[in-house]
């Protein structure tokens, strides 16, 4: 099961921390064409959701790994966890289903690093 969830982590870190860099450094208008949400939100939500992105995807690979205050790879898991319920909401306003597939997928996955980490097979 450690090994499933670093893998778990993996995808999700780097997932997270790709789409947050692209979200956190383009303009506003080059992002329309890879996330058409973007036009309901101000060029400062949009990176502020970038860097939340980067900082969850950051969080679910660097502590574990580091061995420096591996407790914020779950608290990761959290954020990422809510990011995920957050877009649904979004993307359900928007009649964007198949996007809240993906957003229930990675919530799973998110909560299943939160549960593992935080319970069974915790550092």
């Amino acid at each position: 099961m450690n090994v499933f969830l670093w893998i778990v982590q993996a995808f999700l870190g780097a997932s997270f921390a790709v789409s947050g860099l692209i979200k956190a450094t383009r303009p506003k208008d080059k992002l329309l064409g890879m996330f058409p949400w973007v036009e309901d939100f101000s060029p400062r939500t949009v990176r502020f959701i970038g860097v939340m992105g980067l900082l969850g995807g950051l969080g679910m690979i660097l502590p574990a790994a580091t061995g420096i205050a591996p407790v914020l790879t779950p608290l990761a898991g959290v954020g990422i966890a809510l990011l995920m319920v957050l877009a649904a909401d979004v993307h359900i306003r928007r009649k964007e289903s198949s996007s809240v597939v993906v957003n229930a997928i990675l919530l799973m996955l998110a909560v299943l690093v939160a549960w593992g980490r935080f319970g069974p097979y915790s550092w």
